[in-house]
């Protein structure tokens, strides 16, 4: 049987290290993102990519996903690991997304690979799988928003997501606004970040005022560690600012939504540590764009991207973006 499996990347609009503290995220899946083409059969998968070198071959009974080589052949062999299929494939992979941005192509390629294999299981199950997957293969303790707008995506709105409940709502793009997407020309992967540490100082700020997706800000600036006390005020103010945009974009208000992308970058950078002078950079450098409303890190930080939101048709460096629908599959 022959396959082509197709899964958009995602750009979060707010809502940075949130998803693994049960807390609020509002991504969009986007009109960029990887296919996978090919024929099921055999005892292996094994697919070459347009835009990485090397093969990944792996075995239906790999064991040991973080060893295989090359380093992008880890998410093959995690989907592999996490799904079991009963049968192999041998095809070839393409993207049309920039690796190590922070808009998901690792997870991108993870769905696609998924369904190239044959799964078809349930949404919440299919999520929980792929988040299976990339955290055998990159030993990175991701939350749940990648694969769900992944697999889960509406066009024309972002997907407003509960990492708690696993619940989603979607919120429709004004017309009048244009998400656009800038590279700040540093790569990150973020296996090789802080990101497992920064979820780490989030644990133990729970273990002082308990859950941050309930906790007030009074609860946190009563934390006694100082650095404890930046890392949870930055989840508990995302929190607020997901919900915030979320009703601007719904109730046509993007000059207020775009002054919340820019609070949530200055908390992203000054209590969560996670930007660069890059990012900053450019974001500044967006910011001072006429049409630009607001412009923040997007992807986790230390490196990658920055998305803004900006008028209409306003002339901005970067490559604007459709909010397209969920990750498909066609056999013939």
């Amino acid at each position: 049987m022959k396959v082509r499996a197709h899964a958009p990347g995602r750009v979060n609009l707010i809502g940075d290290h949130t998803d693994y503290m049960g807390g609020l995220v509002l991504p969009m899946a986007v009109d960029r993102g990887t296919t996978v083409t090919g024929e099921r059969g055999g005892d292996v998968v094994r697919l070459v990519s347009a835009d990485e070198a090397g093969e990944a071959v792996v075995a239906l009974d790999v064991d040991e996903p973080a060893a295989a080589e090359p380093r992008w052949a880890r998410h093959v062999a995690g989907v592999v690991w996490a799904l079991r299929p009963r049968e192999g494939f041998d095809g070839e992979v393409a993207t049309t997304l920039p690796l190590g941005a922070g808009l998901s192509s690792s997870t991108a390629l993870e769905v696609a690979v998924a369904l190239a294999v044959g799964y078809d299981g349930a949404r919440l199950e299919f999520a929980s799988a792929l988040q299976r997957a990339e955290q055998a293969a990159t030993g990175v303790p991701c939350g749940l928003m990648d694969q769900l707008v992944i697999i889960g995506g509406v066009a024309g709105h972002a997907l407003l997501i509960d990492c708690a409940s696993l619940e989603t709502a979607p919120v429709p793009i004004p017309d009048e606004v244009d998400v656009v997407i800038a590279h700040s020309g540093q790569r990150r992967e973020l296996g090789l970040s802080a990101y497992a540490e920064r979820r780490a100082q989030c644990e133990a700020a729970e273990a002082v005022v308990g859950p941050l997706r309930a906790a007030s800000r009074a609860e946190v600036e009563a934390i006694a560690d100082p650095l404890l006390r930046r890392r949870a005020r930055h989840v508990v103010s995302e929190n607020e600012r997901v919900r915030d945009f979320a009703a601007a974009l719904s109730s046509g208000d993007p000059e207020t939504a775009g002054a919340l992308m820019d609070e949530s970058h200055r908390s992203l950078a000054e209590d969560f540590d996670c930007s660069t002078p890059k990012l900053d950079e450019l974001v500044a450098r967006l910011r001072g764009t006429p049409g630009v409303l607001g412009a923040r890190l997007t992807g986790a930080g230390w490196g990658g991207c920055v998305v803004a939101l900006a008028r209409a048709g306003a002339t901005v460096d970067g490559r604007r973006v459709r909010a397209v629908g969920a990750a498909s599959v066609l056999r013939w």
